[in-house]
């Protein structure tokens, strides 16, 4: 670990210590190992993906009314107190401004493509996104879906409330419907949203349970198990 990371490490655990569970120092640790796990079989700057990964929440819009400028402004200034590169800089808040669900539902095909022809830091986006999608699925996403949805005092279910399809990136933003539509908005597509190899492996597993655990939810839910 080089004294960045470790600088970095520290900062964040300052910075979180009374964050929201869902999105507190372990899931950025565990973001951070997946990165790791998926850099290996990836051509990248393993530096860039180190410091987008432990600082692409560190400021979470949800638990900033909504403002997504904090987080980059929080970044660039660590970043320039360790005395990261400029190049470096503006690769980690490249990929933390593009990374997330919700900015990623209103851009067409043709412009995620120039994304990626114009900009080099694009592997290491997609190992970093790949990686915090990964956290929202599976044993651990199920986990955290569930403590979201208590702290925003959801209901768990409602069978006359339907999942929202092709939502917009403002109606996404906005949405409070039940923790148990969110697998259909959010936590299900994730599998075939997947960019690299690895990413795609580790999705299939954690999707694959999260199948059985919706299954075994509404078969308890009518009373048949």
């Amino acid at each position: 670990m080089n004294s960045r990371i470790e600088k970095t490490v520290q900062f964040v655990k300052e910075q979180l210590k009374s964050a929201e569970a869902g999105h507190d120092w372990f899931h950025v640790e565990r973001v951070w190992k997946l990165a790791l796990t998926i850099a290996g079989s990836e051509v990248c700057d393993r530096e860039v993906v180190e410091l987008a990964a432990l600082l692409h929440d560190i400021a979470d819009p949800k638990f900033q009314g909504g403002d997504e400028q904090i987080a980059l402004t929080i970044a660039r200034n660590h970043l320039q107190n360790i005395d990261a590169d400029p190049a470096t800089t503006e690769s980690v808040l490249f990929i933390i401004k593009n990374m997330s669900f919700k900015n990623s539902l209103e851009t067409s095909g043709d412009e995620l493509h120039n994304i990626r022809v114009k900009n080099p830091v694009i592997a290491e986006l997609q190992i970093v996104q790949d990686a915090d999608r990964l956290d929202a699925m599976g044993a651990i996403g199920i986990a955290r879906t569930f403590n979201f949805g208590g702290f925003k005092n959801n209901l768990l279910h409602h069978p006359e409330m339907a999942p929202r399809k092709n939502m917009t990136r403002e109606e996404y933003k906005r949405n409070e419907g039940t923790t148990i539509n969110h697998f259909y908005e959010k936590l299900l597509l994730l599998k075939d949203r997947m960019n690299t190899a690895k990413g795609k492996e580790l999705a299939a597993g954690r999707h694959a349970f999260m199948e059985v655990y919706l299954e075994q939810f509404f078969a308890e839910w009518e009373g048949k198990r």
